[in-house]
């Protein structure tokens, strides 16, 4: 293994192993609404992104980013990022972590579906299997629930739309990801000065609570940038076999935090699991005929 290949699994594996444990960073606000979280976490990723450009020394690449017709698609993107952050906080709070972790273990099933359905991608035939039986999951799911499980699905297709977009954006991940926050900055300063008006403001009433607030900010960004160092350097089927170690430890983290995994949902998340084996054995199957084809070619 290589230097760059070891510093790019290091990465990945920390933006995962972050990831996987946002649940219990977010538990440690009991009482404080989701709304006011996630503007916090949106306004402390602001210094953090800028920071980062600036030490890159890509400053001038941000700014010529406001010039280009890119930055449309960064609006949308930044609102379907804070959908998703808004729901995943949400859910944590009411002790629904185990539904984010089914959402994001949908998440590459429904990558495939969207990019054949929106982005006329032909998948083979075992691909169509694995994206079958993950919608046999949802429908189990929503046999058990009574209704559909809107939780997973926003998580999950908030993502992916989100990841579609950003596929059209070519530019740093550390400037695209600041120009989102700060697209959403506007509403979330107002949204403070709405709070502060009703004297409802979560800030300065505890020390240890500013603190995490704060921390909100580094928790979102350093996991992106740490993703995107690991994705440069390492094959797509080792990121492909990472992407499940976060939903794997929110699913743990749901069980600690007493989620009780009934028969029903163990059927969901075992129609899932079996779906994203054959969606894995499948996607490094392909890569190794990949490779083999071009060095035959080479």
């Amino acid at each position: 293994m290589t230097p760059d290949i070891r510093l790019g699994f290091a990465a990945g594996l920390g933006a995962y192993l972050i990831w996987g444990f946002l649940p219990v960073f977010f538990k440690m606000f009991p009482g404080v609404a989701p709304e006011d979280i996630l503007a916090h976490r949106i306004l402390w990723s602001m210094p953090t992104g800028i920071g980062l450009i600036l030490i890159a020394g890509r400053w001038s690449e941000f700014m010529r980013l406001f010039k280009s017709r890119d930055i449309l698609w960064l609006v949308a993107s930044a609102f379907l990022i804070a959908l998703n952050w808004l729901t995943y906080i949400w859910a944590i709070g009411q002790d629904r972590i185990m539904e984010t972790s089914l959402g994001y273990f949908m998440n590459p099933l429904a990558n495939i579906a969207v990019a054949a359905i929106f982005l006329s991608e032909k998948l083979r035939r075992v691909q169509w299997v694995a994206v079958s039986i993950a919608v046999l999951a949802v429908g189990a799911e929503t046999f058990a629930l009574g209704h559909l499980p809107w939780v997973s699905l926003v998580l999950c297709f908030s993502f992916c739309f989100y990841g579609v977009i950003r596929r059209r954006v070519q530019t740093d991940s550390r400037i695209g990801f600041t120009v989102e926050v700060l697209v959403l900055l506007p509403i979330v300063l107002l949204w403070f000065g709405v709070a502060m008006g009703e004297g409802r403001s979560t800030w300065g009433h505890d020390m240890v609570q500013n603190v995490l607030l704060v921390l909100a900010g580094p928790l979102t960004a350093i996991p992106l940038i740490l993703f995107a160092i690991g994705a440069k350097r390492l094959r797509f089927s080792t990121i492909g076999i990472m992407q499940y170690i976060a939903p794997s430890l929110q699913f743990l983290c749901a069980l600690a935090f007493g989620e009780q995994l009934t028969p029903q949902r163990m059927v969901t998340f075992a129609l899932i699991w079996v779906a994203l084996v054959i969606f894995s054995v499948d996607a490094y199957g392909n890569e190794r005929r990949m490779r083999r084809a071009m060095t035959r070619t080479a």
